[in-house]
């Protein structure tokens, strides 16, 4: 037994300290094993550098007096670039522009727009005046929109007259703002379905497609940054790292989103140990294709960049892997960040050779996150686009997002089996899910738990699902429950094995769906796979894997099923069977053909909740079949 200070444990944690809670006593005892290493999965990442005690306003303010003349945001859809000292003075106009028009600090201002220089420049106007930025998904719809809204008592809207959507025509926002206004053509605005709504500019990325005239009471962007250039206003006021500047609806993978309140202290050094990392400089570029209204784009890519004086590419408004492509090529990107399914669409058109493996020698590093990276993509990665240094983030909307990330130099294995260890200032547990305040050995498996600087403020009006996720330990720590399965090697990785509530109980044994799409990921034949369990009279849940077949294949594949022969699904099961024990071996296999495309959340991920209800339709189409 050692008795040892509270900073000595923070500096001592990394080599195996373990804190023991005493109620009531402002000390701790450790405990370290023969060789340094963790005795509890229990641990807290570095102590340096320290915490960025500053609004994100000032720190962008030091930026930009260090990079005013570097290409901060590069626009490849619009073939436009912003310097640092551009996003400075456009932010500004648009910000007095704003105050012009009514916003002050506090309000809630929302942003419903695809990835270009609009949502890169407003962001910075609503931070520099303490207003708060709720980035909206663009695939909302009209419903979505006015809950959201309404929800959040919002008095601005900032929106794109059309939607760009992956693999989908434009689609108009008129009819939405008609329904939500329906004198939208008078010159005053209101709304009965949002009457906290004060008034909406637009962002005109229409090409020419419709025309706006008539529509009296919305504003066009240029006028709001015309009258910004006019209207003198000190925009300084004053603001506290502490204030939300930025409310984020989660994914909602298992239940319906929640708006998680996160202040500038969260997102701004959260980017800030992203980006180190990655071991971000002034000299990267970084191509960004996750959405800006996801913690993915605005928090891992432009605060992470911001911070760093990197530059920031959007290929496009949504996701496109060919345009994805060309711009780390014409912009000799040395970063590429996405969620598997997007690394898988750009891996696909350079086997293809749709695009020319050629300018991808510029890259070095970047992040997937979203999801588990199976094994075989990353090492993909490595060798065909030339990812050497690429890093694995975990995290969630609550956690600013990121929790755990790996760094540069850590060995292939870890980046492959694990999601790294805490960051600077973050503290993570593994704790028996049915009893929260009891942590579990090193390399068991149970819930993770995060406290730090990085946890959110709490949900928006909503204290009891707040109370159900932020609750206290012994000592008054908050501790965010991320509802995560997961494990912690004796060295402080973690390892995420999945949600909680994704487990599939067959038989009393517990099965962890990562284990097996990891395995049919492997298969030469499969480009996209996800494992739920099927409720099942016999083992009360069954395996099913929904398994969407690799194009080049597919055909073939597809067209062995229509003879009848069913030898794919029987191939699957061989496959998991000879590399994993037998009661793994999914019961049920679904084609793509079946099912259709993967329900996902912005984020990426695969919402298995809605892939499972869709499995028990099919199951029972089946037995009404037979």
């Amino acid at each position: 037994m050692i008795r040892i200070s509270p900073r000595t444990l923070l500096r001592e944690c990394k080599t195996g300290v373990e804190p023991i809670a005493i109620s009531g006593v402002s000390r701790h005892i450790v405990r370290l094993s023969n060789r340094g290493l963790l005795t509890r999965a229990h641990t807290v990442g570095p102590s340096e550098p320290p915490l960025l005690e500053q609004t994100i306003s000032e720190n962008f303010a030091d930026i930009v007096s260090r990079h005013g003349d570097r290409p901060a945001v590069h626009s490849r859809h619009q073939q436009k670039t912003l310097s640092y000292a551009d996003l400075d003075r456009q932010s500004s106009e648009i910000a007095r522009g704003l105050v012009k028009r009514g916003i002050k600090k506090g309000d809630r201002v929302a942003v419903f727009l695809g990835n270009n220089i609009e949502f890169a420049v407003i962001t910075y106007s609503l931070y520099k005046l303490g207003a708060i930025l709720v980035p909206l998904n663009p695939a909302f719809n009209v419903t979505q929109v006015i809950a959201a809204l309404t929800h959040l008592s919002a008095t601005q809207l900032v929106v794109g007259l059309e939607t760009n959507l992956p693999r989908k025509e434009p689609r108009s926002n008129i009819p939405m703002l008609q329904q939500m206004i329906p004198g939208i053509t008078s010159s005053r605005l209101e709304s009965e379905l949002v009457p906290s709504l004060k008034s909406v500019v637009f962002v005109d990325n229409s090409q020419g497609r419709i025309d706006t005239d008539k529509f009296r009471s919305l504003t066009p962007w240029g006028q709001v940054e015309e009258d910004g250039g006019r209207y003198d206003v000190l925009l300084t006021s004053e603001l506290d790292p502490s204030e939300t500047v930025n409310i984020q609806f989660t994914s909602g993978t298992t239940s319906t989103p929640k708006a998680a309140c996160l202040s500038h202290r969260n997102i701004l050094n959260n980017g800030k140990a992203i980006g180190d990392r990655m071991l971000l400089t002034e000299k990267d570029v970084v191509c960004c294709p996750p959405p800006l209204f996801h913690c993915f784009g605005s928090v891992l890519g432009y605060q992470a960049t911001a911070t760093h004086g990197s530059s920031i590419v959007f290929p496009t408004e949504a996701f496109d892997p060919l345009a994805t492509l060309r711009s780390v090529q014409e912009y000799r990107a040395t970063a590429l960040y996405g969620v598997p399914t997007m690394f898988t669409a750009c891996l696909e058109l350079l086997a293809d050779g749709t695009i020319l493996h050629e300018g991808f020698q510029y890259l070095r590093t970047g992040i997937a996150a979203g999801s588990p990276v199976p094994s075989e993509l990353m090492k993909k990665l490595h060798m065909v686009l030339n990812l050497t240094d690429l890093t694995i983030c975990y995290g969630m909307t609550e956690t600013s997002p990121v929790s755990c990330q790996t760094t540069t130099d850590d060995p292939l294995e870890r980046r492959i089996d694990s999601v790294g260890r805490p960051l600077s200032h973050v503290e993570a547990k593994i704790v028996d899910p049915s009893d929260w305040s009891k942590t579990l050995g090193v390399d068991e498996r149970g819930e993770l738990a995060v406290s730090g600087y990085n946890v959110m403020g709490g949900y928006w009006r909503d204290d009891i699902r707040t109370k159900e996720v932020l609750v206290p330990d012994e000592m008054g720590k908050m501790w965010m429950h991320t509802g995560d399965e997961a494990s912690m090697s004796p060295d402080g990785y973690v390892r995420i094995t999945g949600r909680i509530k994704d487990i599939i109980i067959r038989g009393g044994e517990n099965i962890h769906p990562l284990e097996i799409e990891n395995c049919l990921f492997a298969h030469p034949s499969i480009s996209e796979v996800s494992v739920v369990g099927m409720p099942d009279e016999h083992y009360g849940e069954a395996v099913a894997a929904f398994i969407v077949p690799n194009s080049r294949s597919s055909e073939a594949l597809h067209a062995s099923d229509r003879e009848g022969k069913d030898p794919t699904a029987e191939e699957v099961r061989t496959w998991v069977r000879e590399r994993l024990s037998h009661h793994l071996v999914p019961k049920y296999v679904f084609w793509a053909e079946d099912f259709g495309e993967f329900p996902k959340t912005p984020s990426g991920k695969i919402q298995k909740y809605k892939l499972r209800d869709q499995g028990i339709g099919l199951i029972k189409s089946m037995a009404k079949s037979v």
